[in-house]
């Protein structure tokens, strides 16, 4: 008995470095923002913006290959500083905001790249999932505001095909060619805060 107590005393305590290793941070949806590009007209690219940006991240200190990440995007919050194309994008033809308000992400496998990470997960967007892969840069960099927040940070960019998505509307061209192409850029430039402990329980004491 005695053997067996000192056993899981052991592990118990071997356990918590592991536990300490993960640390959580939350989004600032402040300093944060969703860009994305697509070529317009056959000749340049529009970019725009999501403005709202929001998720967790759960960071393994000692094993970044470990961590986790989630986002969701604001999908209503669409601005190519052009207001009747917005509109246009959050109508049935793009975003369908109306039925499919946010775009997620969600992290299945974190690996080592060369000057960064390499983020495989699931991008929901217009009720389509599918597989992408970010390439992340800056994210292992930590600093302290004046505040004494600790902040990460760092900027992660993909390619998709939009009509993978459902998201196959288009004009053809007088000149040939078509008004939207196919292929976007995403790139999510985040912030993050590291969460803080929760108070200590008082047990009703004054």
């Amino acid at each position: 008995m005695k053997l067996s107590l000192m056993s899981l005393t052991a592990a118990a305590f071997l356990s918590l470095p592991a536990l300490a290793a993960t640390t959580e941070y939350e989004l600032d949806s402040t300093n944060s923002v969703a860009l994305f590009s697509v070529k317009h007209m056959m000749v340049s690219n529009v970019r725009g913006t999501f403005t709202k940006v929001t998720g967790t991240a759960h960071i393994d200190e000692q094993d970044l290959t470990k961590s986790k990440v989630e986002a969701t995007i604001d999908a209503t919050t669409v601005n190519t500083n052009d207001a009747k194309r917005d509109e246009h994008l959050r109508a049935p033809d793009f975003f369908d905001t109306a039925k499919y308000p946010t775009i997620t992400f969600k992290s299945t496998k974190v690996e080592k790249a060369r000057g960064g990470l390499k983020v495989t997960g699931n991008l929901t967007l217009h009720g389509v999932t599918k597989p992408v892969v970010l390439d992340v840069e800056g994210f292992t960099t930590v600093s302290k505001d004046p505040y004494g927040n600790t902040k990460r940070g760092g900027s992660a960019t993909t390619k998709i095909n939009r009509k993978d998505f459902g998201l196959s509307w288009n004009d053809v061209l007088e000149t040939g060619g078509v008004a939207v192409g196919e292929e976007v850029t995403i790139t999510l430039d985040i912030q993050m805060n590291q969460k803080k402990p929760a108070p200590a329980a008082t047990n009703g004491a004054p």
